[in-house]
């Protein structure tokens, strides 16, 4: 039971880097914004209802080019990706993040190494199994059909991040370690850990979402803010957009890039930087959370 809160524990530290009125996994349109104010790519939305989280989808024009920004939630309501793949086959290409994610086969991954940052890697991805398990929620890699034809990955080789990471003396670790350096100078709502633990200790996976659910959504704004030229956010974003032109250069207008939140607000402003010019922006509830505790799941 320690090594589980442990994680627990850990999760709501990290959890800002991972990458992370209506009804479940359903859009919510807003007025267009001025191309100068800058987006917001997760929220919290509550109702006398439910608390949902939410991730956005934002619309860039150039030209006859349009480029959307879907945010992507590692652990999410399985509702939210099947939405998502439905979504995805209006677009001519999807880039998508995924370090080392030239080397998929059939749509996954080979089992990484067991050293270095490939350790930590294998560790963030059983916790968060461990956490889809506990929250009765899906992972991403489970949810997102990566076999479609139209998704192209627009993130680094594993070679490629090794390398930047040791030129500017980076490591998955003091990543982590700086997020929770960081969390107690930051806006982003702790959850109470209390709570936290007697809806573990009794299987309430409402009642862990309802503590969690803060944290992941003030996480975009402050994770960018603190790492926008780290290699984790800043320089795997400018591979990312690299990709964006060559596709572009070969014809294709209608794009979208499934990127962790996180990644969007320095992206955003490399857009804009670039020419592109906001003009929609929309929600989709990727946790839907009934606000009542006494409608709880019976566990």
């Amino acid at each position: 039971m320690k090594t589980i809160l442990l994680l627990f524990f850990s999760f709501c530290l990290f959890s800002a880097s991972a990458q992370v009125v209506d009804s479940t996994a359903t859009q919510v349109a807003e007025p267009s914004a001025p191309k100068r104010m800058a987006s917001s790519f997760i929220r919290v939305k509550r109702d006398t209802e439910n608390v949902k989280l939410q991730t956005g989808i934002t619309r860039y024009v150039k030209g006859e080019v349009t480029v959307d920004l879907i945010g992507a939630i590692h652990i999410a309501d399985a509702q939210y990706y099947t939405q998502l793949n439905q979504k995805f086959k209006a677009y001519e290409s999807v880039l998508f993040e995924m370090v080392g994610g030239d080397q998929m086969k059939k749509g996954r991954l080979p089992e990484p190494a067991q050293e270095g940052d490939e350790t930590m890697v294998k560790a963030i991805n059983d916790l968060y199994g461990l956490l889809s398990q506990a929250l009765r929620l899906q992972g991403q890699k489970e949810g997102i059909n990566y076999q479609s034809a139209n998704f192209v990955h627009a993130d680094l080789s594993l070679k490629e991040f090794k390398n930047l990471q040791a030129q500017k003396g980076e490591s998955l670790l003091g990543f982590a370690l700086q997020s929770a350096a960081k969390g107690a100078d930051s806006k982003i709502k702790p959850p109470n850990l209390q709570k936290l633990l007697m809806a573990m200790l009794s299987g309430n996976s409402n009642g862990m979402k309802r503590e969690l659910v803060d944290t992941l959504g003030g996480a975009d704004d402050q994770v960018s803010g603190m790492l926008g030229e780290s290699v984790i956010i800043g320089d795997r974003n400018t591979k990312c957009l690299k990709v964006l032109d060559g596709q572009i250069k070969a014809g294709k207008k209608k794009l979208a890039i499934f990127y962790g939140a996180a990644h969007f607000p320095d992206m955003e402003k490399k857009m804009m930087k670039a020419g592109y010019q906001k003009t929609t922006h929309h929600w989709l509830t990727a946790w839907n959370i009934p606000s009542d505790r006494h409608r709880d799941d019976a566990e």
